[in-house]
């Protein structure tokens, strides 16, 4: 399902005019993005998580010449499934 399926989905469900859930979904994620990229963690309690994580430095390769080259410790954004959401993919 991509985004303007969800969009009308959710639309269906509620009787929420389809403007106004994409108005609210992209709300939503800029509220994520923004609090993640800050450092903060957004919980949908019992769905998702979303937090930011650190990789730590790393040596790895360069894949066309093969050099040992040094990777750098970054950050990345991590989202988990939460027991809810565990459930439905189980078919419970």
């Amino acid at each position: 399902m991509n985004k303007s399926e969800l969009v009308d989905e959710i639309s269906e469900r509620t009787g929420v005019s389809k403007k106004d859930v994409e108005t609210s979904l992209s709300g939503m994620f800029d509220v994520v993005a923004d609090t993640v990229s800050k450092g903060g963690d957004v919980t949908i309690q019992g769905w998702l998580k979303f937090e930011q994580v650190t990789r730590k430095a790393r040596m790895g390769h360069n894949p066309q010449t093969g050099e040992k080259i040094q990777i750098p410790e970054s950050q990345a954004a991590k989202v988990s499934a939460l027991t809810k959401l565990k459930a439905a993919g189980k078919g419970k």
